[in-house]
């Protein structure tokens, strides 16, 4: 049976991140996360739930075949958010790209770019600044094209 706390730095390690770079997004310390992963504390439920959102799975996803407590795996909920602000604003710009390109019609594309503009405003992460940036080039491709 695999420990949650090596399952943890698997995936943690899968994404690239760092231990510091998964702590913040799961609002802990990197002493916390470190201890989590060595298997020195058993994570709560919230930051099961927490950490499952952000490796876009479901929490008892996330501990099940492992030696998280039964106890506390009970207590989980069932589903969580998976996906940022800035993946959801992508998906649906993605629709609307795709809707443009199959009708010719491009009168909405053009409220993306401020949209875009602002969330990028918001955006701390690098990850998903990359995604924006990769976003507002399809857009500015479909157009100017």
């Amino acid at each position: 049976m695999e420990s949650l706390g090596r399952r943890i730095a698997k995936l943690r390690a899968e994404l690239g991140w760092t231990q510091q770079e998964l702590a913040d997004r799961v609002a802990v310390s990197r002493v916390a996360m470190s201890h989590l992963e060595r298997d020195l504390s058993t994570a709560g439920e919230r930051t099961v739930a927490l950490l499952a959102g952000v490796f876009g799975m479901e929490p008892h996803d996330l501990v099940a075949g492992t030696s998280y407590p039964t106890a506390k795996s009970d207590r989980l909920p069932l589903v969580v958010a998976r996906h940022t602000e800035v993946e959801l604003q992508v998906l649906l710009l993605d629709g609307d790209l795709e809707w443009a390109a199959l009708t010719g019609q491009r009168g909405r594309l053009h409220e993306w770019v401020d949209r875009l503009a602002r969330l990028d405003a918001e955006v701390h992460d690098e990850r998903q600044r990359l995604l924006l940036g990769q976003a507002r080039a399809r857009l500015a491709g479909l157009l100017d094209g």
